[in-house]
């Protein structure tokens, strides 16, 4: 027997640590996800099924993966479903729904949760600054954690207790890192600065999330506001770049005066830095000086391929209403906001393999990148719809019927775009068909979760005539006429 060389040993060292690692289930193997975690070691899963958690967790410095069955099932009522509800702490001064502090790297994981209730946790400023409380759904700190699908909605950091300066960062306070947050639903937090993100001495990448209607404002008494009110972006992380790429950040506002800081920057603010901010759409945030995006204290917003309200200026940005079809901040067919991203080939969207050339839904159109959330290469179902409250789900907003669009435009020439709806987890066919009932072009054959959906046809090389198309959805089947025209 030949002795083992140098790949047989990494392959050998690859399926060992592999084969070590653990699922362990949350409530089957533990009671609870910390009793999980504490239990866990590295390369270790922590898999939660749906319910509600009313906990505080922490990594406890484990590079773990902390995940509910959306990793299996990738359906996104698993994660409205699936609920760590930080409300209740042991301690006040710990009131995180989830910390990652003792250096985890990019393979602790937090996927596929609604984290909510989060009050934040009183943390002493390591630059000096005081005493802040801050990270109202998550507290990163010295850590480097990987934070994606997850709905971070209805967190807090506005308390300021004796002995605190100010509070911040509603949804995710950042310090001193280089995380991944990665195609996220932050809503409707609340925070004296950073409503939904607070980026501090940070690098890393926010990347395809909607951040929307989160909201910084005055404390009661005498604590200042620092402005931010989806993104709050202050000083650097050695030479580790910030990338602010494919996000929605619409409906944020902030308020107060009173220092540098204050009332500025109602979708970004970015202060004593500098941040790559690329293929965003910044609509319809309010801040009391400046635009949208503002700039303090030597800072440097790099804004590219952008639709900014208020302001075109720079390279590939626009001034346009992104005509969002719904709650969920899809596109319109005719949005502006289609293949207007950055067109280096290293943006695109995911191409469509039932129809090469053709972005893969979310995204639309060719594969030129869409700016927003849907668009780019990260690009993923993320919201068929959007949830106001935190319950068990009875506020969703999702059709509650299935329906069957007439395509536009009709008659046509060349593409035209199909829309439909969804009202529960179905198998979904939408097929084109002559009038002798055969099927000449499959636009949609897969299981869809409840949303609206669009699809196109690119009818080159089809003849002239009356088509019929078809949605098939369970028991449901609805047809409609189309005309093309050569």
């Amino acid at each position: 027997m030949k002795a083992p060389g140098i790949c047989d040993v990494i392959l050998l060292t690859f399926v060992s640590a592999f084969c070590y690692a653990e699922i362990i289930n949350v409530p089957g193997d533990q009671p609870a996800i910390q009793a999980a975690i504490n239990s866990a070691s590295n390369g270790d899963t922590v898999l939660v099924a749906p319910g509600t958690y009313i906990e505080n967790i922490n990594f406890r410095g484990k590079n773990v993966v902390v995940a509910s069955e959306f990793v299996f099932d990738n359906d996104p009522i698993t994660i409205v479903n699936t609920i760590i509800d930080g409300s209740s702490p042991v301690m006040t001064d710990t009131g995180s729904c989830v910390i990652i502090n003792s250096g985890e790297d990019t393979t602790a994981v937090l996927e596929g949760f609604t984290l909510t209730g989060g009050i934040g946790t009183k943390w002493v400023d390591e630059h000096g600054a005081g005493v802040y409380v801050e990270g109202g759904g998550i507290l990163v700190q010295y850590s480097s954690p990987t934070i994606r699908h997850n709905r971070i909605i209805g967190n807090f950091a506005i308390r300021v207790p004796p002995g605190v300066a100010s509070a911040g960062g509603g949804a995710i306070r950042v310090g001193d890192s280089t995380p991944r947050i990665l195609n996220n639903i932050i809503m409707d937090n609340e925070g004296l600065y950073g409503g939904g993100i607070v980026l501090n001495y940070t690098g890393g990448v926010v990347k395809n999330n909607i951040v929307a209607n989160n909201r910084v404002y005055p404390a009661a008494g005498s604590a200042p506001t620092f402005g931010g009110g989806g993104l709050w972006v202050w000083q650097n992380f050695g030479s580790e770049m910030k990338i602010i790429e494919n996000n929605t950040i619409v409906g944020n506002s902030v308020s107060g005066s009173g220092n540098d800081f204050a009332g500025r920057g109602g979708g970004i603010l970015v202060a004593g830095t500098s941040a790559t901010i690329r293929n965003n759409i910044v609509w319809t945030n309010t801040q009391t000086t400046g635009g949208q995006i503002g700039e303090t204290l030597s800072g440097n917003a790099i804004v590219t391929y952008c639709d900014v309200e208020g302001d075109s200026s720079g390279t590939g940005n626009i001034d346009a209403d992104p005509l969002f079809s719904d709650t969920s901040y899809y596109l319109q067919s005719g949005s502006p906001c289609i293949d207007a991203g950055d067109p280096d080939a290293g943006y695109n969207d995911p191409e469509d393999p039932g129809n090469p050339g053709s972005a893969l839904w979310p995204a639309q159109a060719t594969l030129r990148c869409d700016m927003g959330a849907y668009g780019g290469p990260g690009s993923t179902v993320l919201a068929l719809f959007v949830i106001t409250g935190v319950d068990d789900g009875s506020h969703l907003i999702f059709p509650t019927e299935f329906r069957l669009e007439q395509n536009y435009p009709n008659p046509f020439n060349g593409i035209s775009n199909f829309g439909f709806r969804i009202s529960k987890l179905s198998s979904v066919s939408l097929a084109v068909h002559d009038l002798l009932g055969r099927e000449v072009a499959t636009l949609v054959n897969e299981r869809l979760s409840p949303g609206n959906y669009s699809r196109q046809w690119d009818a080159s090389g089809y003849a002239s005539g009356v088509y019929l198309y078809r949605l098939r959805a369970g028991d449901f089947v609805e047809t409609k006429k189309l005309v093309l025209i050569r």
